[in-house]
């Protein structure tokens, strides 16, 4: 995995400059001006329309608009939430939330518009077996200029970035957060068994179709954000005291350097907007095109109105679902948590190699030792080879771990679990431009030896430093790493007991379970789009092969899953954000008729339906 993650660190340099992000903002503040604030008509005529006041059975298609929604949703709605949130705020502080709220309001016009372009160039030759999006764009709107060919080239690029976009954050990414939350709740548990059950359980909802994921998102996606909702709103009603100044936080740390304390390494203004930015953009897929080609099923004879239900999915996404999980993480204290444990001294730094023409340097963390056999051996090292020494398998760097204190042992319920992943706070000598501090985490993991006891065992060179003179521990504090979604697990578990370990589990197995289905349906019309049908067999094959894959062991932190969710959402913006803007004067002339139509009361609406005969339908 670490020469996946360098080989994959200057591609993801590049596609995520910060000169992207300016721009997909930019395109966002466009389309919001350019519509008259479509954010509004999202939020009022949207909802009406989502509710089925405007549904008719003979419009083409082979969802109603409720039905594609929750399809697209359940797409959105996953573990970004959980764990996206997780993750850009322990990596870029509370600052990166308020990131996250602008892409999230920006995100509602991008979505209108996206979805716009892909309901006026779908395919309907099938009308009850629509195809669309980005890639159908592309085809049809370059052919009616008379440039057929370089449409279906821009068609497969988008494809292509599609799939691995599908592949990486919409199933991997999914599978490995769930494989995590289960081995921490129930260690038994082997993550590869998680894999294979989510396998089982997408292959037979995916095997039905578009028809089958809607019905089954009309059902899933209420429930699991209605039991989330509640269980967050339980936890910061408990914490009700500390919400104002968590907000003010937000606000403060967006503008302004993060000072580090405890587990938090610190963060810098642009730091967090990183952050803020990419979570947000991988949570709710805005600018991705993505989501297009789910409300493309949708049976409606105006494009508009289909692309104005769009708009409500950032604002449930990252407007509530992601500040709901930001809050529960911040007014709990489990993003700054302190340690869980104290070593007897801090550990040895010992020199490994140096690179003086580039200033940097890596050293070996602890004390160099021979751990028995029978212990290199047992599943407690899933991979012995990258945490002992190349030359002499029995020799591994390591420290002894005391146990927990009675604090953390009160709060998490147990003492160390074998597997459990730790970290040391080192300083280098040198402040990074991102933390604005010279703070770096130190990974290790924990092993139970015969005696009973523990030991955190670290890999060959662990201290990574872009100085060459040698680093120093800030203390001898140990902390309990949280990867992902684990982290807001916890967050939960710090207010009530038990609450995060289980109640978020679930929540954590449903919502990756819905992306899943969601982003298998989206890779499939990719597959459709390049290849024709006969592809789709195999496709579904090796995309459930996927889920198992990411759950063998191969990633095992937060960077190993940003690389990849990195370039599946950045390769994705780089073919869909000058599709729009190519043919966003079709989409906005479109908008901008529908809405007028609207205003004069061209349009007779009917008494709303039921949630249970929409998702039966």
């Amino acid at each position: 995995m670490d020469a996946l993650n360098q080989f994959l660190e200057p591609i993801n340099n590049v596609i995520w400059a910060d000169w992207v992000l300016y721009v997909v903002l930019a395109v966002g503040l466009l389309f919001t001006l350019w519509s008259g604030f479509c954010q509004y008509r999202a939020l009022v005529h949207g909802t009406a329309v989502t509710a089925g006041r405007y549904d008719d059975k003979d419009d083409p298609g082979a969802i109603n608009h409720f039905q594609a929604l929750s399809a697209a949703l359940s797409a959105t709605v996953g573990l970004g939430n959980i764990g996206g949130v997780a993750v850009a705020i322990a990596l870029g502080g509370p600052g990166a939330v308020f990131w996250m709220w602008v892409v999230g309001i920006a995100g509602m016009a991008l979505k209108t518009t996206s979805v716009t372009l892909s309901m006026l160039y779908r395919n309907i030759d099938d009308p009850d077996n629509p195809h669309g999006g980005p890639m159908w764009v592309a085809e049809k709107g370059f052919s009616s200029w008379n440039f057929h060919r370089l449409g279906v080239f821009v068609g497969f690029i988008f494809c292509l970035t599609l799939l691995i976009s599908a592949i990486t954050g919409g199933n991997m990414f999914q599978a490995w957060n769930v494989s995590e939350m289960t081995q921490e709740a129930v260690p038994a548990i082997p993550k590869i068994a998680v894999g294979i059950v989510l396998a089982v359980i997408v292959g037979l909802v995916i095997i039905g179709g578009i028809k089958r994921i809607g019905h089954v998102a009309g059902f899933l996606v209420p429930f699991m954000c209605v039991a989330y909702i509640i269980c967050g709103v339980i936890v910061l009603a408990l914490n009700i005291t500390v919400i104002p100044e968590m907000i003010a936080l937000i606000f403060k740390s967006a503008f302004n350097p993060q000072e580090a304390g405890n587990a938090f390494l610190g963060g810098s203004a642009g730091f967090a907007f990183l952050w803020g930015m990419k979570r947000a953009l991988f949570s709710s897929e805005a600018g991705q095109g993505s989501s297009p080609i789910a409300h493309s099923a949708a049976k409606t004879k105006e494009p508009v109105r289909e692309a104005v239900v769009a708009g409500l999915e950032p604002f449930i996404d990252t407007i509530i679902v992601c500040t709901l999980t930001a809050l529960v993480i911040l007014s709990t204290g489990a993003w700054n948590r302190d340690h869980e444990s104290v070593l007897a001294a801090n550990p040895q730094v010992i020199e490994a190699t140096m690179d003086t023409d580039e200033g940097s340097s890596t050293w070996h963390v602890g004390e160099k030792g021979t751990l028995p056999a029978k212990l290199l051996k047992s599943d407690e090292i899933l991979n012995p080879d990258e945490i002992t020494n190349e030359e002499d398998p029995a020799d591994a760097w390591f420290v002894p771990l005391p146990d927990k204190t009675k604090e953390a042992q009160k709060l998490t319920g147990k003492n160390w679990q074998k597997q459990d992943q730790v970290f040391l706070v080192a300083q280098t000598g040198k402040a990074s431009d991102d933390t604005t501090t010279d703070l770096v985490r130190v990974s290790g993991r924990v092993v139970k030896k015969g005696d009973g006891s523990h030991v955190a065992v670290f890999k060959p060179g662990a201290l990574k430093s872009n100085h060459t003179e040698q680093p120093t521990f800030r203390n001898a504090n140990v902390y309990k790493d949280y990867p992902g979604a684990t982290l807001t697990a916890h967050a939960f578990d710090r207010t009530i007991p038990g609450l995060g370990t289980w109640l978020v589990l679930i929540a954590a197995w449903l919502f990756a379970i819905s992306t899943m289905i969601s982003w298998a349906y989206y890779g499939e019309q990719g597959m459709v789009y390049m290849l024709g049908n006969w592809s789709v067999g195999p496709y579904k094959i090796i995309y459930c092969l996927m889920i198992v894959v990411s759950t063998i062991g191969i990633m095992e932190s937060d960077a190993d899953l940003d690389g990849l969710t990195a370039l599946g959402t950045g390769v994705m913006l780089w073919a869909n954000i000058p599709i729009m803007l190519i043919f966003s004067f079709v989409a906005m002339k479109a908008y901008r008729s529908y809405i007028g139509r609207l205003k004069k009361g061209e349009f007779k609406s009917h008494e709303s339906r039921s949630l249970t005969d929409m998702a039966e339908e």
